[in-house]
């Protein structure tokens, strides 16, 4: 079980010695991965707790919050895959303008050292902190001497270290930023290769125009609320993970409609093996969902009328079902992240 608190003050007085790491983790990406393997690694040879300490809502959204980057997942996604890296504890802090406004020292002092009660740190090369940011990983080095705590810089493994091809860019250090630009390309097969694990999207599921029903494809239709980067307008081979979560192979709809002169975007998948038995009581409205992107398919395209989008999207569903099935071998209806 993995120890969740949103302040430094519910972390436990006899919790501790512990090994720390510092990141904004959005993605939980390879790079993200083997800075946290490093931490679990030292603190299993040290035999005490490890902590990651990430931050919400993103710094970016505080500080610069008309240009912020589209957060690639949710923070429930974030804590999930945090917790599959093994670490035993995640500090969520409440990113703020004060705690931004805290030095170097006031931060490891009060929340790393008084806080979490650190032995040891381990973090990333290009770690920065406090104030302006101000403090890296010279700084946190300095600060251990002084303050006595041991401290291991990682280098984050670059494309190289991966089975990730990007224009022929092989040592491209593995980035949020490469997986943001991945999706809005909508190549989330490459954004798969930096993540570890397909890109997924998680919200409620809530009524649209019920044109796929009327068109014999009813789709799941995820809130405008939801979480997750929203990948290129296309249609794409994916799994709906229901809220019990039970894995379901889907065709997976990002756009506008165009062909019925839709405006706002809208992400819905259609699941594809329904169960036949009890279609009627397959009602996913209301309930919470994961959606998982596999591969693109294609672009979104207005057609010239229904008859000819029946067609495409018969197409379309036969194409995700045999490369869902080729992939998976039989389709696994258990999830590894729980959805609710």
């Amino acid at each position: 079980m993995v120890h969740i608190w949103n302040d430094p003050t519910e972390v436990p007085k006899d919790f501790g010695p512990t090994v720390v790491t510092i990141g904004n983790f959005d993605g939980v990406h390879r790079g993200h991965q083997h800075v946290l393997a490093q931490l679990t690694t030292t603190a299993k040879r040290h035999n005490i707790p490890s902590v990651a300490v990430t931050f919400d809502p993103h710094p970016a959204q505080v500080h610069r919050p008309d240009s912020a980057p589209e957060l690639i997942m949710g923070l429930q996604d974030k804590l999930d895959a945090l917790g599959h890296t093994g670490v035993d504890a995640v500090l969520v802090m409440k990113y703020t303008l004060d705690l931004a406004a805290m030095t170097p020292l006031e931060f490891v002092r009060g929340i790393i050292l008084d806080g979490l009660h650190a032995a040891h740190l381990v973090v990333g090369h290009d770690l920065r902190f406090g104030a302006g940011n101000s403090g890296d990983v010279v700084t946190m080095q300095e600060l251990g001497d002084q303050l006595g705590f041991g401290v291991t810089v990682v280098n984050e493994y670059g494309a190289g270290g991966f089975p990730v091809h990007h224009d022929g860019d092989s040592d491209r250090r593995c980035s949020s930023t490469w997986v943001r630009e991945a999706l809005s390309e909508g190549d989330v097969a490459t954004a798969a290769a930096v993540l570890g694990r397909p890109h997924r999207m998680r919200g409620e599921v809530v009524h649209g125009a019920a044109r796929g029903r009327d068109l014999g494809f009813p789709t799941a239709n995820l809130s405008h609320d939801s979480t997750g980067y929203v990948p290129a307008d296309g249609i794409y081979a994916g799994w709906l993970i229901d809220q019990a979560g039970t894995r379901w192979p889907a065709a997976i709809s990002v756009g506008s409609n165009p062909t019925f002169d839709g405006v706002s975007r809208q992400v819905e998948a259609h699941v594809i093996d329904r169960p036949e038995e009890n279609v009627e009581d397959f009602d996913l409205y209301g309930q919470h969902v994961v959606i998982e992107f596999t591969q693109r398919l294609r672009g979104m395209v207005a057609y010239r009328g229904p008859e000819a989008l029946v067609e495409q999207m018969c197409l379309d569903v036969a194409q995700a079902h045999e490369l869902l099935t080729r992939r998976q071998g039989h389709f696994d209806n258990t999830a590894d992240v729980p959805v609710n």
